[in-house]
């Protein structure tokens, strides 16, 4: 097949790993989108795909209900691949046959790759791990296709045709080691195109910012966080002095924070910049509130109010830039998605907002904004900023928030961060910090009782944000953390380490 520039389209059945699935065909330098699985043959063809991957998914393909695909999309001379739920699809709809076998296979399962093993598996180690999750599966291919590899309980677990190829496992996961190298060999096979790079989004972007922007102006209110750091400083790169951006200083950054981005964006990047030193306001609008729903509400309205009375003076601007990702269009809901939470940059804008909203990054996961923002030129310590809650400090302090506890919580926050990054630790965890519990815990310092705050200590692994893993740190780095913030913080004698992951808890504790 010749090259075939369009999007990977990859169809979302409602599993956890679709967004990764996504990610993972994006790592092999081939752009790829989600899209819903009711579309009709004629709107998948509409998008111009070069290639459609069906994601796997928790319904069983013999269930009335079950979602399907439209049988067209096999005739629009598409290379398909179809993973768990999207291979059964798949050999249901052409004639094979999906039923129960012995027994369900979960977790790692051992692989035999049957034959030459076929484009996909062939070369590779004919006896490997994969990670499986199916009770359903394939007991016979769909005519014309060829069987490349079984497990125990599943006698085809990979099959492949001429257009038409699909794995009974997750090769999208970590947990397969040779899962990429099946993507990878399956884009080649198909003619997709794989020069897609940070720097031709860069170009891309840059473009469709100028044609969207024109001569107008746009302002950007930057929280310090990654995501609007580089969503500015890419607008910045195609329309320059015609952006301004707003930063509002709430009183409730992390410690430093606030400087940082000053000298980043004013003095480095040479961005018009108005910083508002707001703190007073948000401390009054928070005053005795303690209920999680009820700070957020609170902290977000003032955040707009504040930032209109900043931006008003810029009177001939009409474009709101934002930092919004993928990751937060997926995750805020739709058509077929459930809402977690409502994401800030998605569903918390007034509805009598005049502005346009140019968001350059609205088709990039979290890491590849990164590598944008590198790409562009800012330094690490904005770029490699861990994600950060846009209410700030005001979610991570359990309770009414005041200047003393957040105080408390900036000196013991930045005790974490400092220790593992000194540690090496930084880059492994994908979010680390501190939270504020309201309570108070009974200790012995100097031979004398105190009665102090105690502070917990979160650090998570993850790829997707969907779920995350609690950190594996090593005791003596969290002893470390111990030492220094009950030496070095007044007022607290107690850290416990929280060791939940997600699900059944979240990342954040409000």
């Amino acid at each position: 097949m010749s090259d075939q520039t369009g999007p990977v389209l990859v169809v979302d059945f409602g599993a956890q790993y679709a967004q990764l699935i996504a990610r993972r065909v994006r790592e092999a330098n081939a752009y790829s989108e989600l899209v819903a699985n009711d579309l009709s043959a004629a709107e998948y063809a509409a998008k111009n795909p070069s290639g459609i991957i069906f994601s796997g998914g928790p319904a069983s393909v013999n269930v009335e209900g079950a979602p399907e695909i439209d049988p067209g999309v096999y005739d629009l001379g598409v290379p398909i691949l179809g993973i768990c739920y999207g291979a059964q699809l798949i050999a249901k709809q052409r004639g094979g046959v999906v039923d129960r076998f012995e027994a369900g296979e979960y977790g790692r399962t051992d692989l035999t790759v049957g034959g030459d093993g076929g484009e996909l598996l062939g070369g590779l180690p004919p006896q490997q791990t994969v990670w499986m999750s199916h009770f359903d599966c394939i007991t016979q291919a769909p005519p014309g296709a060829t069987v490349t590899a079984s497990t125990a309980n599943a006698p085809v677990a990979a099959f492949e045709s001429e257009l038409v190829c699909g794995v009974q496992y997750h090769p999208e996961v970590s947990h397969t080691p040779h899962g990429q190298a099946v993507i990878e060999r399956w884009l080649a096979r198909s003619g997709i195109d794989t020069s897609w790079t940070m720097a031709n989004i860069i170009d891309e972007q840059v473009e469709a910012i100028r044609a969207q922007v024109g001569e107008g102006r746009a302002i950007c209110g930057l929280s310090g966080g990654v995501d609007s750091a580089v969503a500015a400083a890419l607008v910045h790169k195609a329309i320059g002095s015609q952006l301004t951006c707003v930063y509002v200083d709430t009183g409730l950054m992390r410690k430093n924070e606030s400087d940082q981005v000053v000298e980043t964006f004013q003095k480095s990047q040479g961005i018009e910049l108005i910083h508002v030193r707001a703190a007073d306001d948000f401390f009054d609008k928070l005053a005795g509130l303690s209920e999680p729903e009820e700070k957020r509400k609170a902290i977000g309205e003032t955040f707009i109010r504040v930032f209109e009375r900043a931006s008003g003076g810029i009177e001939d601007a009409a474009f709101l830039v934002q930092g919004t990702l993928y990751s937060d269009v997926v995750e805020s809901g739709g058509k077929h998605a459930s809402t977690i939470k409502s994401h800030h940059n998605v569903g918390g804008l007034p509805e009598d907002m005049q502005f346009e909203l140019v968001e350059p990054l609205r088709a990039l996961f979290k890491d590849e904004v990164r590598r944008v923002g590198t790409e562009l030129g800012l330094p690490d310590e904005i770029v490699w900023r861990q994600p950060f809650p846009g209410p700030g400090l005001g979610v991570r302090i359990i309770g009414e928030v005041t200047p003393d506890k957040v105080f408390v919580l900036q000196e013991a926050d930045h005790i974490v961060r400092e220790v593992l990054r000194e540690a090496g630790l930084e880059r492994e965890i994908f979010q680390s910090f501190a939270v504020l519990p309201d309570i108070r815990s009974v200790g012995v310092m100097g031979d004398e009782r105190t009665y102090g705050y105690p502070i917990i200590v979160r650090a998570v692994t993850s790829e997707d944000v969907m779920t995350a893993d609690w950190a594996r740190i090593p005791y003596d780095v969290l002893e470390m953390i111990s030492n220094r913030v009950i030496n070095e913080v007044d007022g607290v004698n107690r850290v416990a380490y929280d060791i939940t992951s997600k699900p059944p808890g979240t990342i954040e504790w409000e």
